[in-house]
């Protein structure tokens, strides 16, 4: 019970925005890709694109995310889940790279900032840090 050449699926030619985003692990889940394409933050060839939207292969994507724009170059499709190997080959970013002062500057933004865990009990360094401040 093989299957034979008439089982075989045609290739794709097109799929859904919000299903290639989750596939191709741009974003976690269908459901974000879809909230980020319903908020704006997902462009298909220079124009907003809802979730609905066809993706082919070549399609140019720029995505929003916190950090900052990336661009992607679409390199093939699927619609369903395929191995995290299999899936960074459906896409290529052509994000240009940032330039050494942006770098520098985002690494001092890591270290200046406060530790943001929730509250709790500050560490024995940042005890001494507060003593130190308060001239004890």
């Amino acid at each position: 019970m093989g299957r034979t050449r008439e089982d075989e699926e045609p290739p794709l030619t097109e799929v859904r925005l919000d299903v290639w985003l989750d596939v191709s692990c741009l974003f976690p889940t269908r459901s974000q890709a879809a909230i980020a394409c319903a908020g704006g933050k997902v462009d298909l060839n220079g124009r907003a694109a809802a979730a609905h939207r066809l993706v082919r292969t070549g399609d140019r994507l720029e995505i929003t995310f916190p950090r900052g724009r990336r661009t992607f170059l679409v390199k093939g499709l699927a619609e369903r889940h395929v191995k995290k190997s299999d899936a960074r080959s459906l896409v290529e970013e052509t994000t240009p790279p940032l330039a050494p002062e942006v770098l520098e500057a985002r690494r001092l933004e890591r270290l200046l900032a406060p530790r943001d865990d929730g509250g709790g009990r500050p560490t024995k360094k940042e005890r001494r840090q507060r003593e130190r401040a308060r001239g004890w």
